[in-house]
C-alpha cells in the first residue's frame, strides 16, 4: 500500500515548500501535453510555481494575488474527455495539484490541500504504470494488473522515496531561500519528471 507522509508534523512553510518540491516534478509533464496538444500556457503554470518559491524566501516581500491567479490557472486545466492520448492526466493531475497548493495557502492551514499535492502526485506515476504495464500484458489480462505490480514497479519505488526524502530533509531544516534551492536540487536530481520522462 502506497503510503503518503505525514504533512501535519510540519509548519506551514515546511508544506508549501515540500508540495512545490513535487510540483517541479509534475510540471514538466502538463508541458510535455500542452506542446503535443497545443493546449494551455505552460509558461504560466511555470511562472506561478515560480511565485510560490519566490514567497517561501524570507527575505523578499511577495505578496500573491491567490484569487487572480486561481482565475488564470482554472484556464489552463485541461478536459480529459476532449483529448484522446494519455497525456492528458498526468496534465491534469499538475494543474490540480498547482490549484490545491495555491488553495491551500490562500486559506493557510488547509491540510487537505497540502495532501492532496502527494496524492496527486502518486496517482500519476499509479495510473501511467497501469497503463503501461497492461499494454504490455496479454489482451485477455489487460485489465488484471495487481497492485502489488505498481507498488514493487521500480518508478513507484522511486516516487514513494522521493517523497519520503524530501519529507525527511524539509522536516530538519532551515526556512530559507538556500534551503528552498537545496529542496529543488533533491526534486530534480535524476533530471526526470515523477513519470520518468527526461526534463
Amino acid at each position: 500500500m502506497i503510503t503518503h507522509p505525514p504533512l501535519s508534523k510540519l509548519s506551514l512553510w515546511q508544506k508549501i515548500a515540500f508540495s512545490a518540491a513535487l510540483l517541479e516534478r509534475m510540471l514538466p509533464n502538463y508541458q510535455m501535453f500542452s506542446q503535443a496538444a497545443d493546449f494551455g500556457d505552460y509558461t504560466l503554470l511555470r511562472n506561478q510555481l515560480n511565485l510560490i518559491w519566490q514567497r517561501l524566501d524570507k527575505s523578499q516581500k511577495v505578496n500573491i494575488n491567490y484569487q487572480a491567479q486561481l482565475t488564470k490557472l482554472e484556464e489552463q486545466i485541461p478536459d480529459p474527455e476532449a483529448f484522446d492520448f494519455f497525456g492528458v492526466f498526468p496534465a491534469l493531475d499538475a494543474a490540480m495539484g498547482l490549484m490545491s497548493l495555491l488553495q491551500a495557502m490562500q486559506d493557510n492551514e488547509d491540510d487537505e490541500g497540502f495532501n492532496a499535492v502527494s496524492i496527486l502526485s502518486a496517482n500519476s506515476v499509479t495510473f501511467y504504470l497501469e497503463l503501461m504495464l497492461a499494454q504490455a500484458s496479454e489482451p485477455n489480462d489487460a485489465a488484471l494488473v495487481a497492485d502489488e505490480e505498481i507498488e514493487q514497479h521500480p518508478l513507484m519505488i522511486w516516487e514513494q522515496e522521493m517523497q519520503n526524502e524530501l519529507f525527511s530533509f524539509i522536516q530538519n531544516t532551515t526556512e530559507n531561500k538556500q534551503t528552498c534551492a537545496e529542496i529543488k536540487k533533491i526534486a530534480l536530481s535524476e533530471g526526470l519528471s515523477n513519470l520518468g520522462i527526461e526534463i
